[in-house]
């Protein structure tokens, strides 16, 4: 039972991988654990889901004025709450797609074991 549910997190890992690897150039608003938002352009994202933003931005400029230089950022992925994107930048049928494929490897992963 633990490696199924090691295996399903790991599935679970690489399909949000996936998706965001969709989302590269496209801006995207990072809510961290700390309550700090930030926008910019997703440039990359790797298997732990760290984020690296372009021309990145303090939603809340009143709070932060000591982060209003950034343009850049690294964001590792353990500090993520949240990731916002606009609706017209979602491949919704992609992303079905995709969750169907995952569930039904995992179902015939499940009845083999």
């Amino acid at each position: 039972f633990f490696f199924v549910q090691l295996v399903g997190q790991l599935v679970q890992t690489m399909l949000f991988y996936s998706f965001f690897k969709t989302m590269e150039n496209k801006t995207v608003t990072v809510e961290l654990k700390n309550n700090l938002l930030l926008r910019g352009e997703l440039v990359a994202v790797d298997q732990y889901l760290n984020i690296k933003l372009n021309d990145v931005e303090v939603v809340e400029k009143d709070k932060y004025p000591q982060l209003l230089s950034v343009k850049r950022c690294f964001i590792r992925g353990s500090v993520v709450r949240y990731v916002m994107m606009a609706k017209s930048d979602i491949d919704t049928e992609l992303l079905q797609d995709s969750c169907r494929r995952e569930n039904k490897k995992e179902e015939t992963g499940t009845k083999t074991q």
